[in-house]
């Protein structure tokens, strides 16, 4: 459907169904509740949206071209907001990647256990 490509290139539901010739969130989700078919390709194009996620992140560490300005006495200098920006679209891409698929993007989470002195217990 026309939901599901614009889902798997990145958009958000909420802004696909702001558009006057698409449906409303609670439409799509009806259709998904009543539409196994549809449900599949939902599932799918929201793997496909945290691959391009995935995918932003890279792009995004990369683009240097706005990390320094020149101020007006002409001294080259650290764009911060820029920078900072970047960070954040950066931090917001991988948490929103680590829920859509949280075994490939998701924190891998290690528990060791230990007895009261802080020994570490062996499992078997």
């Amino acid at each position: 459907t026309a939901v599901c490509d614009r889902i798997a290139n990145g958009e958000s539901l909420r802004a696909i169904c702001e558009d006057d010739d698409m449906p409303t969130k609670s439409t799509v989700f009806m259709w998904l509740n009543d539409k196994e078919e549809l449900q599949d390709q939902y599932t799918r194009a929201r793997e496909k949206q945290a691959d391009k996620y995935f995918d932003d992140i890279v792009e995004i560490a990369d683009e240097s071209n706005q990390d320094t300005i020149v101020d007006e006495h002409g001294n080259k200098r650290i764009n911060s907001e820029y920078v900072q920006r970047s960070r954040l679209r950066i931090d917001a891409r991988k948490w929103v990647a680590g829920k859509l698929r949280p075994k490939k993007y998701g924190e891998k989470i290690i528990q060791e256990h230990t007895d009261a002195d802080g020994g570490s217990i062996n499992q078997r």
